[in-house]
């Protein structure tokens, strides 16, 4: 499947979310799972509107989106009903939001330049008024994640990893070379379990976990994705080869990994690719994971001209 794009589209017209829109989304989740509200539950946009504080046009685009992600359905004329009970959105907590925010002010400190290769956990801790136990956690945290290491004696440092558009761009294409071609290998066998076990999990981002689950939840999903097509064409080089891009590049996609609403559509274009190779359909699966890394590649960097869209 080659995919097709009207010359009209510009970029970010794919459907993505505004700000707005995709913060009244969750706080409209939070209030189904507080609320305890059962499955079928009439989500009104008035109620909604009253209860977060705003107008009701935000709070309609933001019915919309959670439509798309499955977590409410829209019945004509009648309006929004869940499409799922609030104590089923529960079980998608995302990571402690006190680690999360500390995380990404690090993320962000060594991206933005604010943070040396090297530091100490004390040093870091003055910086941002905190107690130094919880910087040593997350770096924990960042060190089991391959993001960061101890050095021998005191401190830490940041690992070899990707920090600008050029070499994210790079990246990028680098994997599709190495990608699409892995699926075209001779020795490359579908593996059952894993297929299922990964429609699971990108099904489970189309029911809400695309909302809910944490920035490093949703990267570690498509990054063992990517991994696991590729582990299938039984080449333990081309296997390394995706695993050390997925690492070098980890910390540039937690930053920008925004776009919850791409995250659907990224879910919809995994589960094709589980598809057409199921069936068989090798060489259209190969063309397909072509043109779904190129579309990802320009989202992400906004570099070149814009590609063709696979969904």
């Amino acid at each position: 499947m080659t995919g097709a794009v009207d010359s009209g589209t510009r970029r970010g017209a794919d459907g993505r979310a505004s700000a707005l829109a995709l913060s009244l989304a969750t706080q409209i989740s939070e209030l189904a799972r507080t609320g305890d509200l059962d499955e079928g539950a009439h989500l009104t946009e008035q109620w909604i509107a009253d209860r977060l504080q705003v107008s009701r046009s935000p709070v309609r685009r933001a019915l919309g989106l959670l439509d798309e992600m499955g977590i409410v359905r829209h019945v004509p004329n009648r309006g929004y009903f869940l499409a799922r009970s609030g104590r089923e959105l529960a079980s998608a907590d995302p990571t402690p939001e006190r680690e999360e925010d500390l995380y990404f002010r690090l993320v962000d400190d060594f991206l933005s330049g604010g943070l040396d290769r090297e530091f100490t956990a004390a040093e870091t801790a003055r910086r941002h008024g905190v107690a130094a136990r919880h910087v040593q956690q997350v770096l924990v945290r960042m060190e089991a994640e391959d993001l960061v290491r101890r050095r021998p004696g005191r401190g830490w440092e940041f690992q070899e990893v990707l920090s600008t558009a050029e070499g994210h761009d790079h990246s990028y294409r680098f994997r599709m070379i190495v990608e699409p071609a892995a699926l075209l290998e001779p020795g490359f066998a579908v593996d059952a379990a894993a297929f299922a076990a990964h429609r699971e999990r990108q099904e489970g981002l189309l029911r809400g976990r695309a909302l809910s689950s944490a920035r490093a939840t949703l990267f570690q999903t498509g990054a063992e994705f990517h991994e696991m097509l590729v582990g299938c064409a039984n080449n333990p080089v081309l296997l390394d080869a995706v695993r050390r891009q997925n690492r070098v590049r980890r910390l540039i996609e937690y930053r920008h990994q925004v776009d919850r609403t791409r995250m659907v559509h990224q879910a919809r274009e995994h589960l094709l690719l589980l598809d057409l190779l199921e069936e068989g359909r090798t060489e259209e699966a190969s063309r397909a994971l072509h043109t779904h890394l190129d579309r990802v590649r320009w989202i992400k960097t906004g570099i070149g001209e814009e590609p063709p869209v696979l969904l």
